[in-house]
């Protein structure tokens, strides 16, 4: 991760994230940790979009009912690009504890959509956060942009809906 790119990170207002090219939380800043999750909290080789959305209970209760719908994007945008590492060990072990972890994956990993990402609206519910209940979700519009420097690396932005 470029310290250029973790400093610009770090001193965004809005929520924002970088991920690799596994998807791996690489960098983040305090909103991001506020409205999305606290990427300090997960271990470091749980710290991946996709574990935590199919391995992990925050997927469901941050995603509310609108998990599948949301899920099932996220491995068609993943599918695209995952057939150009898959046969990198690190990309195998992610699809196993994927598929371990989740029969949804496994069915929808099948059925081999495949979708570019885009900006688009997110609705996160926080059942666990004091003065919020899962009825009174935030809506959240997003962007992605690839690094010049390195394409595998994204940031992800995030702003009042």
């Amino acid at each position: 991760m470029p310290a250029t790119i973790r400093r610009l990170v770090e001193g965004l207002n809005q929520p924002a994230y970088v991920t690799g090219r596994r998807w791996d939380v690489l960098a983040w800043n305090a909103a991001a940790a506020d409205v999305v999750t606290d990427f300090a909290q997960i271990p470091e080789p749980d710290r991946n979009i996709l574990l935590l959305m199919f391995a992990h209970p925050f997927g469901r209760e941050r995603f509310g009912p609108g998990w599948a719908a949301e899920a099932r994007r996220m491995v068609a945008q993943f599918r695209a690009t995952h057939d150009l590492w898959s046969r990198d060990p690190a990309f195998q072990e992610l699809m196993t504890r994927l598929r371990a972890a989740s029969p949804e994956f496994a069915t929808w990993w099948e059925a081999h959509d495949i979708r570019r990402s885009m900006a688009g609206v997110k609705t996160f519910y926080y059942p666990d956060r004091p003065g919020r209940s899962g009825r009174d979700p935030l809506r959240f519009e997003y962007a992605t942009f690839q690094a010049n420097d390195d394409p595998a690396l994204k940031l992800s932005i995030y702003t009042p809906a």
